[in-house]
């Protein structure tokens, strides 16, 4: 993976009005999502960028802002979430994680993610709660007042395949609604890479 350097990130919302990405092509920013896809030893689905005011709505409220996932969704759901992580990966100062946000009353499903955390630009005790795996890294950075800016990079839609369909629990076939964003801390310093990407609303 890349250092924390470099951010791989294209202008925040594009200015067409129409998906700007072949679906036979994957966006360069969708390469985190990528290493996970090929340690299942699949290829990525369809994905294609979408500018911010063409993602249809309930997800346009849910994606297109600068805030934290997690409250959003709680907000959303009327009801706290939790972690569930699928798999993950600890190289040095960074740690990878494959997860799956569900409603604490009735655990379905209602975001899947990878996300990448520079855990060295986190205080001590906020990198041991980001290992112990509990909550998500947006929750930790509220509870712990870790001053923080969230800056969505690209949206995008994307047709959901078997992996998709397993962990968010879909009958059938969908077209998906997700976001790439980073984190940043107070001194404009990495925290995150994240993208996730919403269950069916409703």
């Amino acid at each position: 993976m890349s250092d924390d350097s470099e951010l791989n990130t294209p202008s925040m919302i594009a200015t067409d009005s129409k998906p700007r990405q072949e679906t036979s092509l994957a966006p360069s920013w969708s390469r985190l999502l990528e290493h996970f896809y090929s340690k299942l030893g699949l290829s990525l689905p369809a994905i294609a960028d979408l500018d911010g005011s063409c993602v249809p709505e309930p997800y346009r409220s849910l994606l297109v802002h600068s805030s934290d996932m997690t409250p959003t969704l709680e907000g959303f759901y009327r009801q706290p979430l939790r972690l569930t992580v699928l798999t993950r990966e600890h190289h040095a100062d960074f740690y990878h994680r494959e997860v799956v946000l569900k409603t604490a009353g009735d655990s379905r499903p209602v975001e899947y993610g990878v996300i990448r955390i520079c855990l060295k630009h986190l205080p001590e005790h906020a990198r041991a709660r980001v290992l112990a795996e509990e909550r998500p890294l947006d929750n930790i950075l509220q509870t712990e007042s870790i001053a923080h800016l969230s800056w969505p990079q690209a949206f995008f839609q994307i047709e959901s395949d078997s992996h998709l369909g397993h962990v968010l629990f879909l009958a059938q076939p969908r077209m998906l609604y997700g976001r790439r964003n980073v984190l940043l801390d107070g001194s404009r310093r990495l925290l995150a890479e994240v993208i996730e990407i919403l269950a069916p609303a409703g």
